[in-house]
């Protein structure tokens, strides 16, 4: 992978079958990913980032001003979010079935004495993921009528840079997972954001057009996404 160097930034260089050069701030460190043609030369290509320093510059002070979540031990008495609201986690030692009850500002995480953290993150995890489905899936069902489209395929996972991707031609659909911790709100903006891909795949005015008209808010739910504590694997869209 390719480097290059402009004063005290350095940033990876790909050079990619596109018609446009796109420069990514990526959290949670600010790392700078430029993606350029494969027929630009190295001097246009620095001139073009050249030209957009003071936007890098204030995409990662953006990134190194952002609350971020201690380490996560798994303990009882730690802080976990569901949808945007915080609740304290409380561990219960007891065979059987391991599981996550929600108490009033409880999650009681229901597991064997020789639970490990990395086996209480995994039921949590679980949790996570079956809240997140099913909040997808009531999505869906009303969104892709308003929007006119289908996906083929949808489902959730970890993704380190991204809160979703849409594939175009296979109209398939990923959610990160971490979307579970965030306002309810945050996920539709996600989600209507990768179902208008369906519609057009690239982010022009197009597809500005088509999110103001079906998601006015949109900017606004993006800040509140952005503006949420990072875990130490969270990312910002």
């Amino acid at each position: 992978m390719a480097m290059i160097e402009i004063g005290s930034i350095t940033m990876q260089l790909n050079r990619k079958a596109i018609k446009n050069l796109h420069i990514s701030v990526l959290p949670p460190d600010g790392r700078v990913r430029v993606s350029a043609p494969v027929s630009m030369t190295d001097t246009a290509i620095r001139m073009a980032v050249i030209s957009r320093i003071p936007w890098i510059k204030k995409q990662q002070s953006g990134f190194a001003k952002q609350p971020r979540q201690s380490d996560r031990e798994m303990v009882s008495g730690e802080c976990h979010y569901l949808w945007g609201k915080r609740y304290r986690l409380n561990v219960v030692e007891r065979s059987g079935k391991h599981e996550i009850k929600l108490g009033r500002g409880w999650l009681h995480l229901y597991v064997s004495t020789s639970a490990t953290a990395e086996n209480r993150a995994l039921v949590l995890n679980s949790f996570y993921r079956d809240a997140l489905k099913k909040r997808i899936a009531d999505l869906l069902t009303v969104w892709q009528s308003k929007i006119g489209v289908a996906a083929a395929d949808w489902g959730v996972k970890r993704m380190k840079t991204k809160w979703g991707s849409c594939n175009t031609q296979a109209k398939r659909i990923w959610l990160n997972l971490e979307l579970a911790k965030k306002p309810p709100e945050c996920l539709e903006y996600i989600l209507v954001h990768e179902l208008v891909h369906l519609l057009e795949r690239t982010h022009n005015e197009r597809f500005k057009a088509h999110m103001e008209k079906l998601l006015p808010d949109w900017r606004e739910r993006r800040d509140l996404l952005n503006r949420m504590p990072l875990a130490h694997n969270d990312w910002v869209y």
